[in-house]
């Protein structure tokens, strides 16, 4: 028995005995005595744990979805950048040229009409030696330096030539140190085709632009722009300081990575998810090109304001609309305006918020002077300067709308309507502005002139014209009605009228073709024939008089109707019809 209760002292590790009579006590003293203190950790901390295991693997698992989910988005962001970078980035606009000007001596040409040119083109007249693109006057000398233009058959630089008016007439003149001569101004932008968004922009390339222009623009709106990689804490940071500071919005935060982003991509919403996917496509923009690549695309994209429905993207087509010359013409107070112009293009519209625009293109000197890409010097000159903007935007689309509307029509006979309005083509046509105003300006005084002597009779008159070379046939000026700005109907092209005396050439054309010769004698008096509908038809000359016999070439002269009318009946109404479908009558004539 001593035996016996010895041996629960000795249990703890050398014993071979059973564990099932040994373990008998234990269990009944660990259920007396642990019970409490299994029941207290139930109570404060079994089934809290168990909640927190149980939620790590969902969010785990929320969290691999969620980054498969941005994978594929960042995968599918950067395929919608590559696919429409590399590809064909912008629909351009077809842009139409009138005729240029040709300069050489002994050419018609008065003072009024090389003034009107130049307007056109948006020549400078300057006091001192004059450079691309502006002239000087000297009596009636004119020194012009022409900008130079890659035309149709190849370009042609820029040239100096002196010239005298005389009489109406170019006398004495003098290219470049050469006589005997031709020289060639640009041909007049007088319109456009554009794509269904109906945005305008000229391309250029970044050496094509202005080393001052670039770097205001970097100033301004990015100075750390060959730095970053899409994002610019810095700029985020200076320009949250800087408003800060003045109380208001005074500096933006987006790269121009960002802008380029938002412009190209995206909507203009204000939202923040729109805001974050700017920023990933802005990193993936900067990882796969070159700063150099993204800037020119930059400058081509930017909105810079409104014209009618045509929007202007880009500083070349900007510096045209504003300032009416081509980017390397451009003064650094209007480099600096085109700038400013970007933050609000129509907040800052220099021709409806003048006061407005000089204020902001001041702060754009002041920062490019604080940036150093102006000395005091040269700040002090130029903040004193205008805006020097043109009063209209260089060429307006219904500035010759019966003309184009002519050249539209022919051109969609060779070329399909989504080239035209894409691809970028340039249209040399055969436009004489000059011809044009003189033209506008007949019409307008011929039917002033009728009204004030028929009176109320003739309120409502209507007028179309055409005027055509005579040495070459071809087309110059066209007017299609009295509101010569009207894009509508165009009465020279689809008005139907009586010919009345354009039917007379042919005529005499077929007379001449039946073995008639100018000197037969034709007679001119009255008489009547009668049409196949039963209508008594009897012409009479316009004078109310008839002249007897008379010879052909007479009649001709002198636009006789009578004489006209028995030669058409002699010789056959449908030879007279052959004759005008061969000289080109497409429409039925009878």
């Amino acid at each position: 028995m001593p035996a016996k209760r010895s041996k629960p002292q000795s249990s703890n590790g050398n014993n071979k005995q059973k564990p099932g009579p040994a373990r008998k006590p234990r269990k009944r003293g660990a259920a007396t005595s642990k019970k409490p203190a299994a029941k207290k950790r139930s109570q404060s901390g079994r089934k809290p744990s168990k909640s927190g295991v149980r939620w790590w693997p969902l969010l785990w698992k929320l969290g691999l979805v969620g980054l498969m989910l941005s994978v594929i988005g960042v995968i599918y962001l950067d395929a919608v950048i590559t696919n429409h970078f590399e590809g064909k980035r912008w629909s351009i606009p077809a842009k139409v040229y009138g005729r240029p000007l040709e300069l050489y001596d002994g050419m018609p040409l008065t003072e009024a009409q090389l003034a009107f040119e130049l307007s056109l083109l948006n020549y400078r007249h300057v006091y001192d030696t004059p450079g691309p693109g502006s002239f000087s006057t000297n009596q009636r000398e004119y020194t012009i330096v022409t900008r130079g233009f890659d035309f149709w058959e190849g370009a042609e630089p820029s040239r100096e030539v002196r010239i005298n008016l005389r009489g109406g007439r170019v006398s004495g003149m003098d290219v470049s140190n050469q006589s005997g001569s031709i020289v060639r101004l640009e041909p007049p932008l007088i319109g456009g085709i554009y794509p269904a968004h109906n945005e305008d922009r000229v391309l250029v390339k970044l050496d094509q632009v202005p080393k001052q222009l670039l770097q205001a623009l970097l100033a301004v709106e990015d100075r750390d722009f060959f730095e970053h990689f899409g994002l610019s804490i810095k700029g985020i940071a200076r320009a949250l300081v800087a408003n800060l500071a003045s109380g208001e919005v005074r500096q933006g935060g987006s790269t121009l990575t960002q802008q380029l982003v938002k412009n190209f991509y995206l909507s203009s919403e204000r939202s923040l998810s729109r805001k974050g996917i700017e920023a990933i496509m802005a990193v993936l923009l900067d990882f796969h090109y070159d700063k150099t690549e993204i800037l020119e695309a930059y400058l081509n994209e930017v909105y810079l304001g409104q014209a009618g429905k045509r929007a202007i993207h880009g500083v070349g087509l900007g510096s045209l609309f504003y300032f009416g010359v081509p980017l390397r013409e451009l003064s650094t107070e209007q480099m600096a305006l085109l700038v400013g112009v970007i933050k609000g293009p129509s907040w800052y519209d220099p021709r409806r918020n003048p006061q407005r625009a000089l204020e902001r293109r001041n702060q754009v000197l002041q920062i490019m002077l604080q940036q150093g890409v102006l000395d005091q010097r040269s700040y002090d000159q130029v903040v004193q300067q205008p805006l020097g903007v043109i009063k209209k935007p260089l060429y307006e689309d219904a500035r010759y709308p019966a003309f184009l509307d002519l050249m539209k029509r022919q051109l969609r006979k060779d070329y399909r309507d989504e080239d035209l309005r894409s691809e970028g083509l340039r249209i040399f046509t055969t436009l004489d502005p000059w011809a044009q105003e003189s033209l506008e300006q007949a019409a307008q005084q011929q039917i002033q002139n009728l009204e004030n002597g028929y009176g109320k009779n003739l309120q409502g008159l209507e007028v179309a014209g055409l005027f055509t070379s005579s040495n070459t046939g071809e087309v110059a000026a066209v007017i299609g009605g009295q509101a010569v700005r009207y894009e509508g109907f165009n009465r020279a092209l689809d008005a139907y009228r009586p010919i009345g005396s354009l039917a007379k050439p042919a005529v005499y054309l077929a007379a001449l073709e039946q073995g008639y010769h100018l000197g037969n004698l034709l007679q001119d008096e009255p008489l009547e024939h009668v049409l196949p509908n039963g209508t008594l038809w009897s012409p009479r000359n316009f004078e109310k008089e008839s002249h007897g016999q008379v010879p052909m070439v007479v009649a001709l002269a002198h636009s006789y109707n009578q004489a006209t009318a028995r030669l058409a009946l002699d010789v056959g109404i449908d030879r007279v019809v052959d004759v005008m479908e061969r000289l080109g009558l497409q429409d039925k004539v009878l």
